[in-house]
């Protein structure tokens, strides 16, 4: 008589670690299905792919050896343990065996002879069975085939589009010297359309304070060098008429 199976136990919290570091390591480990295992027959071996998160029951993502899909199980429906060779795997549990259809004899009508026999149609009863829950696919759902489906090509875009129209680009460039020159040069588009038109110093002050603040500083700094550069240049000169005049003044007397 053979001996009594016993009930599977979960996967414990040191294998379950390791499963982690293996998979960690690029080596997905090798588990078995036990008999508690939905949808796979028990004794089917596969690989854990992935880990979820344990606080949901089906965590580990498993795809069964021979599938492409990676479904979802509990640490109770598989295991590191290898089965004994020649273990005749047991039918998974989502299989459901139909029950026999009940059918009804028809009726017998007695004939006459004025009517023809009269037979009715039989009335087929199938017991419905309600199916297990499939399990879910962690990453893609295959085809019956088992092969990916591809989504459905997108419509071609048409060819022709509206033309946007487009703002013509203004550039103004403001050109300052050491000496406090300022001129000012316009494109239109691709046009120049104003170039070297000179510009009063103060002008432009007032301009950069209207700007921005940071512009007010920088063309500030510029004008500040200017304006030491030209009261350098008056002394010089003042300095120079001076000379001048003392030398008039001897050449006169």
């Amino acid at each position: 008589m053979p001996s009594p199976r016993t009930k599977p136990q979960p996967l414990s919290d040191s294998e379950i670690q390791q499963i982690a570091a293996e998979i960690k390591g690029g080596r997905p480990p090798m588990v078995w299905f036990t008999a508690a295992a939905v949808g796979v027959a028990e004794g089917r071996s596969g690989k854990v792919v992935a880990l979820g998160d344990p606080s949901i029951e089906d965590f580990l993502e498993v795809r069964p050896t021979g599938s492409k899909d990676v479904l979802s199980f509990s640490p109770a429906e598989v295991t590191l343990t290898k089965p004994p060779r020649g273990a005749t795997p047991a039918t998974p549990k989502s299989a459901t065996t139909p029950k026999p259809v009940a059918t009804l004899e028809p009726e017998y009508v007695p004939t006459t002879p004025k009517e023809m026999p009269v037979t009715q149609p039989s009335a087929t009863r199938t017991a419905s069975a309600t199916p297990a829950p499939a399990k879910t696919v962690a990453k893609q759902q295959g085809s019956p085939n088992g092969e990916a489906t591809k989504p459905e090509a997108a419509p071609a875009a048409k060819k022709t589009a509206a033309r946007k129209t487009k703002t013509p680009e203004v550039t103004v460039t403001l050109t300052g010297t050491a000496d406090g020159e300022w001129t000012v040069d316009v494109v239109n588009g691709k046009k120049r359309t104003v170039r070297g038109l000179a510009v009063a110093s103060s002008a432009v002050a007032q301009a950069a304070k209207t700007l921005h603040p940071e512009v007010a500083d920088v063309v500030a700094g510029v004008l500040d060098a200017a304006r030491d550069v030209q009261e350098a240049k008056v002394q010089a000169l003042q300095a120079e008429l001076e000379q001048a005049r003392r030398l008039l003044e001897d050449l006169t007397d």
